[in-house]
């Protein structure tokens, strides 16, 4: 459904405002208040509806209240002296005061419509989930199909850099036989996930595949075995397996996409990718260019959340790698940058994560870190990232048990993920704070078969062989880190974060492994 009022017209589905044929740039919070009063504008909506239905019931001063307002009057050409759409009423609440017209959704047309009806694919990654086939010959086995596309379908709407077509809109396509390349025209969507479940002997097979749209082009495919026992904890089993593999294909897939465009038709988003692209590689140049992308990305977009946080990680990296040149100025601006991420989207889960590590690592504030990472995986679980820095989070502040846990569960996501590196590099740190050294070895001898170049494994390789008197291992592994770090000294590591805080174990076998104090 569209909800259409003035010039404008609200579009849940696809999560798009439009005045006239243009998009309005909104972000994600701010439509989701919006989202609210227009649903429920034939009544008085109060504060705490608010703030339970856009911020799940957290405290939320009224300044910031006000300023989400304020930005959602701002997107739909209202102000709070006109009030002419959006209305206040003192004690009372708010309503959506405007004359609005109900359509039928144009996220999902039939698939005998018109060609003209089909919509424009969004710059961000966008995808639609087709109803599974049910190849069990057993009509009753339908409902277990099409349950696994929508627990797939809502597992896949938590990221928020991904457009996902609504359940209601895929499922035109059920029982037809179709073409890839239209459904993606008719839909508007990049990418399809199709696939098929077959039961049998008291198991389940399901295959998936995903498909780029407009080439046919298979970019990803799998299949998954299982025992039917408890139906909802294979459905949850399947899904988290399911969208762990296909959202990191389709991030890579829209970066090689970016990465092939001229430089005078890059969006925001384009260069956002392309800045992620150049932070993984974590070098002096690479992290520079980096920041070049993602600041030209935020003059294009001020209100790109995931922008914001991915430049004040980049700050962060330089300060851990001593690439500053003025670590005290690289410091603000990684916290300048965090604050303003959350000020733009304080319920996206990537921003939080981010915003938790660069707090945790800069600044200290436990209680407020651990919240922001808790609700991170609480609003994404399904995210590797979420959980790689949640673990991280929790490593920082002096729980390793808990850090395990969620590094743990990152690895068991995305078991080939390129960056697993870090996570294996965050147990061993966590591990030797255990005196589990042994363990903590094996945590860095394959982050170093990952990545050969990256100093936290060698400094973790170091630290662990020197507590077990295992002296030439540790000494081969100090001269990595000094190789990688020729500055390296413990007093400097120790000033550059937080993350010596609770590693009291970790700097004693530095000092045994015979690091330069």
């Amino acid at each position: 459904m569209r909800y259409l009022f003035e010039d404008y017209a609200f579009d849940p589905d696809r999560r798009e405002l439009y005045r006239g044929a243009e998009v309005v740039p909104i972000a994600p919070q701010v439509f989701d208040l919006l989202d609210y009063l227009i649903r429920n504008r034939e009544r008085v909506v109060s504060k705490d509806d608010l703030i339970d239905a856009v911020w799940n019931g957290r405290s939320v001063s009224d300044a910031a209240l006000t300023t989400r307002l304020n930005a959602a009057r701002s997107a739909i050409g209202d102000s709070g002296e006109e009030q002419r759409l959006i209305k206040t009423l003192r004690r009372k609440g708010f309503r959506f005061v405007g004359q609005v017209q109900e359509a039928p959704e144009a996220a999902g047309p039939n698939p005998g419509d018109p060609p003209e009806s089909a919509p424009a694919v969004p710059d961000r990654p966008s995808i639609a989930v087709l109803p599974f086939a049910n190849m069990s010959g057993d009509p009753e086995q339908e409902y277990f199909a099409d349950g696994m596309v929508e627990e797939i379908t809502t597992a896949l709407s938590r990221f928020k850099s991904l457009f996902v077509i609504a359940r209601n809109s895929s499922f035109t396509f059920k029982g037809k036989a179709v073409d890839i390349k239209e459904v993606g025209r008719r839909l508007g969507v990049r990418y399809v996930l199709e696939g098929e479940v077959r039961k049998a002997s008291g198991k389940v097979r399901i295959t998936g595949r995903l498909i780029e749209a407009a080439t046919g082009t298979h970019i990803w495919a799998d299949r998954f075995e299982r025992d039917m026992t408890d139906i909802f904890a294979l459905q949850d089993d399947v899904t988290l397996a399911i969208v762990s593999a296909i959202q990191p294909r389709l991030v890579q897939a829209e970066i090689a996409l970016a990465s092939r465009r001229r430089p005078e038709d890059l969006t925001a988003y384009d260069l956002y990718l392309r800045a992620i692209q150049q932070a993984v590689r974590s070098t002096r140049e690479s992290l520079a260019e980096a920041l070049r992308l993602v600041q030209r990305a935020l003059e294009l977009d001020p209100g790109f959340a995931a922008a914001a946080a991915l430049a004040g990680a980049c700050h962060l990296e330089n300060v851990l790698r001593s690439y500053a040149i003025d670590p005290q100025f690289e410091r603000k601006e990684a916290v300048r940058l965090m604050r303003q991420a959350l000020s733009l989207d304080d319920h996206d889960p990537g921003t939080l994560a981010t915003a938790a590590l660069i707090s945790a690592l800069l600044l200290g504030d436990c209680e407020a870190e651990i919240e922001m990472a808790d609700r991170a995986v609480a609003l994404n679980p399904n995210s590797y990232n979420t959980w790689n820095r949640r673990g991280w989070v929790y490593k920082i502040v002096g729980q390793p048990e808990e850090a395990i846990r969620s590094l743990e569960r990152a690895m068991r996501m995305s078991p080939v993920d390129p960056l697993q590196f870090t996570a294996l590099t965050g147990m061993g740190f966590a591990l030797i704070e255990l005196r589990r050294f042994d363990e903590a070895i094996v945590a860095g001898k394959k982050a170093l078969r990952q990545n050969p170049s990256y100093p936290g494994a060698y400094r973790c390789l170091a630290s662990a062989f020197a507590h077990l008197g295992r002296d030439a291992e540790a000494r081969e592994a100090a001269a990595g880190v000094l190789e990688l770090d020729p500055a390296f000294t413990i007093s400097a590591w120790i000033a550059r974060s937080r993350l010596s805080i609770n590693a009291k174990l970790m700097i004693e076998g530095f000092r045994k492994a015979g690091l330069p104090e």
